[in-house]
């Protein structure tokens, strides 16, 4: 069937078009159900309990958006024992490796060097409003990767110190990951030209040609991009949606074999393999021509290696900064500004070994200022609880003295109506106690 996955997995994720019970923007910020906003808010509280967590506090922000607890949710199907794990574990990386120093300081040219070997973004949206990126695997030839790792391996390309078990070539990779997350991300949700515009883009869409590329250049890039993908998908969780195979050759499906055993299901999932006559159609379901690179039948002048061609909409919405008419090469994110009204882009990595933070432009924040709904709904439940629990007190302390509990069992039962979680907290594994 045209356009049906490699490999349909079930799952509560964003795998369709927006039409189907899971599609996108189910599951995401604005559209949760009610069981996931509860998710979301025990979530919040369970994480700020382990200390990985702050709420926003008068004037300011949470210690980490809401849409980003989201993918974590949603990665590990909104069971929040199996989130929190997750997302321990990321925060831990993170610290150990220093990716925001690593991101801030990055050399340019280096961001560049890796940025030429992993999907580009094509600085267009699809029809969702979520960015397209174009990776052409046949550039990644055995010369040229064994170039780039070697000469990675050699040099540090920024000033973070690391943990020592993350290959320097991986490191470099995940600045990419920071890109998205950090600038392509947020600047698409800054774009209101889109259905559920007050939804933030958390994901992307990809187009993956894998054409002119042989059995023997696949297996010599397999440990390569098996160690990227498996990182990939434990550390930056839910940000990729469809995943087009275009150019398959009549192996792929030994290839294929390798390689979903390299991401978790629901990735899978969301991975569809193209032949010749589906490309132009599938493709259009989702992209406008317009946005679509030439090559795969579309009208966008865009080849792999070209700066982004960045959609005229999204630079009308832009307001340049000191003469700026596009966006830097290298690292670049972007942050509130001090009235929170909107998002202000500044170049950073460094240059000729200086380091660099310059203002290049700035776009209406697309962020609400208050996110704690969810928090405060599961807290008023938790109140409601203790009152139940006192009122059942009061209750017994009038019964006959046959019949009334001891102080210890009163206590005990305020108590876990006031904590829930602790009365849970014996059925946890050990791993999720730590």
């Amino acid at each position: 069937m045209a356009g049906s996955p490699v490999e349909q997995v079930a799952s509560s994720v964003s795998t369709g078009g927006g039409g189907d019970e899971f599609g996108y923007p189910h599951g995401h910020l604005g559209h949760l159900t009610p069981e996931q906003e509860k998710a979301l808010g025990e979530f919040k509280i369970f994480l700020g309990d382990k200390g990985l967590y702050k709420r926003a506090q008068a004037g300011g922000k949470a210690s980490h958006e809401d849409w980003t607890l989201l993918r974590f949710l949603r990665a590990r199907k909104w069971i929040v024992e199996d989130a929190y794990k997750q997302f321990k574990d990321t925060e831990d990386w993170r610290k150990a490796n220093q990716l925001e120093v690593l991101y801030d300081t990055i050399d340019v040219e280096a961001y560049e060097e890796t940025r030429s070997l992993y999907p580009q973004w094509t600085g267009r949206r699809d029809r969702r409003g979520i960015p397209i990126y174009l990776f052409q695997i046949r550039h990644l030839d055995s010369k040229t990767v064994a170039n780039y790792e070697k000469k990675a391996e050699s040099t540090s390309a920024s000033l973070a110190k690391t943990d020592g078990s993350t290959p320097e070539k991986l490191l470099r990779l995940f600045a990419l990951y920071e890109n998205l997350t950090r600038f392509a991300q947020p600047l698409c949700s800054a774009m209101k030209d889109r259905d559920n515009a007050e939804t933030p883009i958390t994901l992307s869409t990809n187009i993956v040609d894998v054409s002119q590329v042989s059995l023997r250049m696949f297996w010599n890039l397999k440990s390569h991009m098996q160690a990227a993908s498996t990182l990939a998908t434990a550390h930056y969780p839910e940000t990729l949606d469809r995943i087009f195979i275009i150019g398959a050759p009549y192996f792929f499906s030994t290839v294929w074999g390798w390689i979903k055993r390299w991401f978790d299901p629901i990735t899978v999932s969301k991975i569809f393999i193209l032949s010749a006559a589906e490309v132009k159609t599938e493709l259009e379901r989702f992209i406008e021509p317009r946005n679509i690179p030439k090559a795969y039948g579309g009208e966008l002048e865009f080849e792999f290696f070209d700066r982004p061609n960045v959609d005229p909409r999204i630079k009308e919405a832009i307001t340049w900064e000191k003469g700026h008419t596009d966006f830097p090469r290298g690292p670049a994110y972007w942050v509130p500004s001090e009235d929170l009204n909107t998002l202000e882009l500044y170049a950073v990595g460094r240059q000729d070994g200086k380091e660099r933070r310059e203002k290049i432009c700035s776009i209406p924040s697309p962020f609400p200022k208050v996110e704690e709904p969810a928090v405060a709904a599961v807290k008023e439940e938790h109140e409601a609880k203790v009152e139940a629990a006192i009122e059942g007190v009061k209750t017994l302390s009038v019964s006959s003295s046959d019949d009334k509990p001891s102080t210890a069992e009163i206590s005990e039962k305020v108590a876990a109506a006031a904590v829930p979680e602790a009365a849970a907290e014996e059925q946890k594994p050990a791993a999720i106690k730590a």
